[in-house]
């Protein structure tokens, strides 16, 4: 019974005018920022692939599962392209958007080493609400009255800003601008079961050299959206030898996150990161944290190298 509660309240959650609603979330987010950030688009100076995929708190029936797949290029000195697809599934299957984004970003060279990236995306959003999914553990449908969503489809467009150079980084982004409301069949309504809200990021970075081996790195990312709490995540990564990434990080009141990368080749870098929730839902017994794996590759540039060191970030 407390797991088909959980479930309704993910669900009501993810479906109704709170004004809490916010875009999916990461850990990683250092790895995989042009899901927050377009102008980040081009700025790894080759063509880079990564997918990520996150389980949130594993054991609880219906809990959010996340995956994304993004690619980006830089087509000219100063111009960047790329693409990002975004899935969320709560609910198994109750509550499921999808997300294709087109990027743009465009650089401006500030010195010698620094660079200012601006950004733009344009997003296709896919709603699905499947209400005869929730259901208790004798199969009784439970009878919300509500009709289903399928497919529905809101364009949207975002904007970011992307400030970078050999050891530092700073961006602000608002993915989303349009705060697209979802209808319950009824286009002259004025209830809706959903809808999305803009989401405020700001994501900064800093590595230092310790020494010849050892490199260190720490991260912030915040995240603001119209009455709800400001998300706040700070994690402390070290990186040995140019190969493996041990870190640590804090979600402000919400949970403790253990991260660990290999660099198994100029190309190819695996992440991983677990979640612990300091909440009372990190206490029960059936939620067994979080995890999140994140896969990126690289090809090598047209001169056999990068063109941006060192590649902590």
């Amino acid at each position: 019974m407390k797991k088909f509660l959980l479930i309704v309240l993910l669900t009501v959650t993810s479906i109704c005018d709170l004004r809490a609603q916010q875009d999916a979330q990461y850990t990683q987010y250092m790895y995989n920022p042009m899901a927050i950030n377009p102008a980040y688009a081009g700025s790894r100076g080759v063509f880079s692939i990564a997918g990520l995929h996150r389980s949130q708190w594993v054991g609880v029936e219906g809990a959010p599962k996340t995956q994304t797949l993004n690619f980006h290029t830089p087509v000219s000195d100063r111009v960047g392209i790329g693409l990002s697809i975004v899935n969320d599934d709560i609910g198994n299957g109750t509550s499921q958007e999808t997300y294709f984004d087109g990027v743009f970003s465009y650089t401006v060279p500030i010195s010698r080493d620094a660079k200012l990236a601006f950004g733009l995306k344009a997003s296709a959003h896919i709603l699905n609400l499947d209400f005869s999914k929730l259901s208790n553990y004798s199969d009784e449908v439970s009878g919300t009255g509500i009709t289903n969503i399928d497919n529905k489809f809101s364009p949207n467009f975002g904007a970011g800003v992307y400030y970078y150079d050999e050891r530092f980084y700073i961006g602000l982004s608002v993915p989303n601008f349009l705060a697209t409301k979802h209808f319950d069949g009824d286009a002259s309504s004025s209830s809706f079961l959903a809808k999305e809200r803009m989401n405020f990021y700001l994501i900064t970075g800093y590595v230092y050299n310790l020494n010849q081996r050892w490199q260190f790195k720490p991260t912030l990312l915040m995240k603001a959206v119209n009455g709800a709490p400001l998300q706040v995540d700070v994690s402390a990564n070290f990186m040995f030898n140019n190969k493996f990434i041990l870190g640590a990080g804090y979600r402000w009141d919400a949970a403790l996150s253990a991260l660990f990368g290999f660099q198994a080749s100029d190309q190819i870098l695996l992440g991983l990161a677990y979640d612990r929730e300091i909440t009372e839902l990190g206490g029960t017994r059936f939620n067994d944290g979080s995890f999140e794996v994140v896969l990126r590759y690289e090809f090598r540039s047209r001169f056999g190298r990068r063109t941006i060191e060192p590649r902590f970030f």
